[in-house]
């Protein structure tokens, strides 16, 4: 048995191909719950019910789907130039470490301006700060070949060594009675709920918002036509003139903004302080986000909803009938080995010998 390339792939099999590892993952799963003796057909009512049954878990599904669409948007830019961004979560605390700096350690009154100058200051130093975290790693990959998935994955071990000794030092609260947790950011600065009595924030009108902006720039800019170049065929890119280390650099600026961005909206929409637990590996979830959407902009918002209704329900499922939450940390695990077999299959053919 070999792997032969395909002619060509028609645009069917590209939008079928998540569908179907979503299904081949469900059909594993199932085979783990019946071994752990539970039915098969009840957990998953259970864990749709506990994600999009009331108005209440879609609340809950659309708060944790928020920093996954952000993480998700940050890996499809990196991935569509080839630029493995494997920093996210480290971004993310970064992102998050700004925007306590701006807006929980100096007061509306502390820094000159109302509220609406503050908070737009805040975003653009959590924005900022994530891009320089992923500048650097670009910048040697582009100039020296240095591998960016080994940088930027023993960045984020960094960036939270960073974050533990700002909690204990520097921005530690000191009414958290020792606690290690930030101060908490001003709450003039805080995103507005969209519905009352639940945790679902604006920050979802953020992040589709990007979304779609993303889809834009994609389909309609130079910039997206360079970015796509470069993914496809570096060298070929090159030598038609697309500026390549220029193209990474603008990539890698937007790719750490937006996750940069996703740990502030979480912070000035969730959590209203940093903990060294404040993300749950959003920045690694992204990933498999952005490979179940295809690295489609718009298909990102879809697969957040997915992963986070798998998490949130899985909890609900779990009080219920006593199958371990860890369920969802499989589902989650084995759809993106699933996405990346279909997605190979729409390239390649199996060939008999």
């Amino acid at each position: 048995m070999h792997l032969e390339k395909r002619s060509s792939t028609s645009a069917t099999a590209f939008l079928l191909a998540p569908l179907l590892a979503v299904l081949v993952t469900l059909v594993i799963s199932s085979l783990l719950v019946a071994w752990a003796g539970a039915p098969v057909g009840r957990t998953w009512g259970l864990l749709l019910q506990g994600a999009f049954g009331s108005v209440f878990a879609w609340s809950e599904t659309l708060t944790r789907a928020i920093p996954l669409m952000l993480t998700g948007l940050a890996a499809t830019v990196a991935f569509k130039a080839r630029l493995f961004n494997i920093g996210a979560e480290g971004q993310l605390y970064a992102g998050a470490l700004a925007a306590v700096a701006v807006g929980g350690l100096h007061g509306t009154e502390g820094l000159p301006g109302p509220v609406w100058v503050l908070f737009p200051l805040m975003m653009l130093a959590s924005a900022v700060a994530g891009a320089l975290l992923l500048l650097g790693p670009a910048l040697m990959k582009a100039r020296l070949g240095v591998d960016e998935v080994v940088t930027t994955l023993l960045l984020n071990f960094i960036v939270l060594l960073m974050v533990s000794a700002m909690l204990d030092g520097p921005m530690k609260d000191p009414t958290a009675m020792g606690w290690p947790q930030s101060v908490a950011l001003q709450g003039e600065l805080e995103l507005t709920r969209l519905i009352e009595r639940t945790r679902v924030h604006s920050g979802l009108i953020w992040a589709l918002t990007l979304a779609l902006g993303l889809w834009l720039v994609f389909k309609y800019t130079v910039f997206g036509f360079n970015v796509q170049a470069l993914g496809s065929n570096a060298r070929a890119a090159a030598f038609a003139g697309v500026p390549v280390t220029r193209t990474v650099t603008l990539v890698a600026l937007l790719s750490g903004a937006l996750a940069g961005l996703a740990g502030a909206i979480e912070v000035a929409g969730r959590t209203s302080y940093v903990t060294l637990d404040m993300s749950p590996g959003y920045g690694y979830s992204g990933i498999v986000v952005a490979m179940l959407a295809g690295l489609h902009p718009l298909g990102v918002v879809a697969a957040s909803v997915f992963i986070a209704g798998v998490l949130v329900g899985a909890d609900s499922m779990s009080r219920a009938i006593g199958v371990p939450t860890y369920l969802a940390d499989v589902i989650v695990a084995v759809s993106l080995l699933c996405v990346l077999v279909a997605t190979l299959l729409t390239q390649y053919r199996l060939r008999w010998r």
